[in-house]
């Protein structure tokens, strides 16, 4: 029998610098606190964002502040999250910074519109990082997400 590879490989060229940051899909049945602990030790930062239960904007934006740790500036409004996504000054860098999502297919759901402005909004925080020597990387959790290991 093989042992389950550490981190898909996806997620491994990014932290390793094979491949540029972007938003990349998570098995459902990995916790992201694996996605996490490569992050770490590759020097990136991360952080967890769970979606669970969130069905309208307003959750969302706080949801966002207290997981992410957003700066008091922060608006909780699209315009403030991407300033705050795109002028990370706030959150240290490392050789870079990981945001695992989960949960968020309820609220992708009860809110389509809403989410698609969330999908804009972090692609376009991967793309301005992108070229930078601290990218910003985004896992989604298929499924329900497993914050945790086991």
């Amino acid at each position: 029998m093989t042992e389950p590879e550490a981190v898909p490989r996806p997620l491994a060229a990014v932290l390793d610098g094979r491949t540029p940051p972007g938003v990349l899909p998570w098995p459902a049945d990995r916790p992201v606190a694996e996605a996490l602990a490569a992050a770490r030790d590759a020097g990136w930062t991360g952080a967890a964002l769970d979606l669970a239960g969130v069905v309208d904007k307003a959750a969302f934006m706080d949801r966002c502040a207290v997981a992410l740790r957003l700066p008091d500036w922060f608006g909780r409004n699209w315009d403030a999250l991407a300033d705050c996504l795109t002028d990370l000054s706030w959150c240290p860098a490392g050789r870079g910074r990981l945001l695992a999502l989960t949960g968020w297919h309820g609220y992708a759901a009860a809110a389509p519109e809403d989410w698609a402005v969330v999908e804009s909004v972090l692609a376009d925080a991967v793309g301005h990082w992108r070229d930078t020597g601290t990218g910003l990387a985004v896992i989604m959790a298929r499924g329900r997400g497993r914050r945790e290991a086991p």
